[in-house]
């Protein structure tokens, strides 16, 4: 894993950029999933970006990215935020990559972020614990085996609150068969 500095020094800079484009945004993936469940390695950050947001500041957004030292390819990005899929930008004097996402993957996930101190005297948005959650679900129905392990972890750390809110969630999207058969697997293999 990084250093926790370097993280920082990597976030700092991009959700600066994010924040003065008033591109409303929050972290998740590994990054959360460490926030929220237990220590595991990770190499990158998730970005999740507004959509309408990001189009509309994109030319801004690319450009003050590359200015503060992100390798991007641009014309890559232009057409990955104009269709909401992912695009990268790698933090060059740091070698860590940011995964940007113009989408939510759970509606209404952007309006659910929670405030979250994640380095001394660093507060970002990250998503909340039930859509974290959730978006493990949809990760684990397009094969991620990680995210299993994630969402226990996860699940361990809910409210009664939270965990009505993950089920809610997990039904709209259909995925309250998948929540069950996660949550009763073993970590272990025997």
């Amino acid at each position: 894993m990084f250093p926790i500095d370097v993280f920082q020094s990597t976030l700092v800079k991009a959700t600066r950029i994010l924040q003065d484009l008033a591109i409303p945004f929050h972290l998740t993936g590994g990054i959360t999933s460490v926030t929220y469940g237990e220590p595991r390695l990770t190499q990158d950050v998730d970005i999740v970006l507004d959509p309408e947001a990001t189009r509309a500041h994109r030319s801004d957004l690319l450009e003050r990215l590359r200015a503060v030292g992100f390798l991007v390819d641009e014309p890559a990005a232009r057409t990955s935020i104009e269709e909401g899929r992912l695009f990268q930008a790698l933090d060059v004097a740091e070698g860590l990559k940011l995964d940007f996402y113009p989408r939510q993957l759970v509606a209404g996930e952007l309006s659910r972020s929670r405030e979250y101190e994640l380095f001394a005297g660093v507060t970002l948005p990250i998503v909340s614990l039930p859509d974290a959650i959730v978006s493990k679900l949809v990760w684990i129905q397009r094969g991620s085996h990680k995210s299993r392990r994630d969402v226990r972890s996860m699940w361990a750390r809910t409210t009664a609150t939270d965990r009505a809110k993950t089920s809610e969630l997990a039904s709209s999207l259909e995925l309250d068969a998948l929540l069950s058969r996660v949550l009763s697997e073993p970590d272990e293999l025997d």
